[in-house]
């Protein structure tokens, strides 16, 4: 097993740990601490939990009345300030256990255990927490580094296939912002690394988790070079907020993401387009889905329905990332060599005209 990490964000000290199994007896008093799932990971990994609070599983749980479940839930624990909310799940159940430990008595502490792979090399690490709101991702959220984070590999073997493999857009992204080798790992190694072979996964995560954290600890509120971790995403979080954050997983939007992103980069003369041809080639490698299509499903009745341009650029106006009423979208040149570009609407509707209305 690796070694234990220890990175500094906003100077807090967040640790590492790579672990075999989980053992809730290692986390103090049962009245001083609480235990967030979901139904999935509750059913694999809640033995022995304490005051667990159970969620459904899915993104639309990342929301205020599940912030409230786990508020209540401190509440009727009696739960102080030096009390532990523990998250163990994926993405939704990281952020929003975090969120919950940020803001219950003005911050208590926070342990995440990630249960996923994209959860392992980006929602736990670097201290951003948060839900949805009105329909988009993470528009309410706070900076509140966990102060350890348990990483198991045993968790992966009972992960589905596509949500592994959402795990590994995120691991795509971050070999093109810092990692060059890391990119070449996964291009040469593709069959070991849809088989998880656990020494290759160790060293992913690893690698993923070093990238990540060495952006966040330069630049802990996103003032500057920490933006760039936001490659693709400007695009994906529109894609998931027109389709109901229900028919693309986030994984799989960032995938297309990135995709779009790199085509911009070669329309406005950014991006090299030998290495644009690189990347979509890895991703369509791992069988990621590039173009989201002219209809699909997505509205609360499940029925099919337009994907439109226009829809994608007012959700991704409504994205963060947006600075003086314009797009600024991460773009890169090429491998780790990353920028940001003030995009106009004219432009960003060329690149999606071509796979929607």
């Amino acid at each position: 097993m690796t070694a234990p990490l220890h990175f500094t964000f906003g100077g807090r000290v967040s640790k590492v740990t790579f672990k075999k199994d989980l053992d809730f007896s290692l986390f103090g008093d049962e009245n001083a601490v609480l235990t967030v799932f979901d139904k999935n990971t509750f059913s694999l990994f809640g033995a022995g939990a304490k005051n667990p609070v159970v969620l459904k599983p899915g993104e639309r749980s990342k929301c205020w009345r599940s912030l409230e479940r786990v508020i209540r839930a401190a509440v009727g624990t009696g739960l102080g300030r030096d009390g532990l909310i523990i998250g163990v799940g994926g993405g939704m159940v990281c952020d929003l256990a975090a969120f919950s430990a940020s803001v219950y008595m003005r911050g208590c502490r926070s342990i995440l255990v990630p249960t996923s792979l994209l959860a392992m090399v980006d929602a736990s690490i670097g201290g951003k927490t948060g839900f949805n709101f009105l329909g988009y991702k993470n528009m309410i959220g706070t900076f509140y580094p966990a102060e350890l984070v348990v990483m198991s590999l045993e968790a992966l073997k009972t992960l589905p296939e596509r949500e592994y493999k959402a795990g590994l857009a995120e691991v795509i992204k971050t070999a093109m912002l810092g990692d060059a080798g890391l990119f070449k790992l996964l291009a040469v190694n593709r069959k070991e690394v849809l088989a998880r072979d656990p020494d290759l996964l160790e060293e992913i995560i690893h690698r993923s988790i070093s990238v990540k954290a060495g952006i966040v600890e330069e630049d802990f509120r996103e003032r500057g070079k920490r933006a760039i971790l936001n490659l693709g995403h400007t695009f994906a979080h529109a894609l998931e907020a027109v389709t109901g954050l229900e028919v693309w997983n986030h994984g799989e939007a960032v995938a297309w993401g990135l995709a779009r992103a790199l085509e911009l980069g070669v329309r406005i003369g950014v991006t090299g387009k030998d290495y644009a041809d690189s990347v979509i080639k890895l991703l369509a490698d791992y069988e990621f889905r590039l173009e989201a299509g002219s209809v699909i499903g997505g509205n609360r009745r499940n029925n099919l329905m337009p994907l439109k341009t226009s829809a994608i650029i007012r959700a991704m106006y409504a994205d963060k990332k947006k600075r003086e009423g314009k797009l600024r979208l991460v773009l890169q040149r090429g491998i780790c060599e990353t920028c940001i570009e003030f995009v106009g609407d004219k432009l960003v509707a060329e690149v999606l005209r071509k796979e929607m209305r």
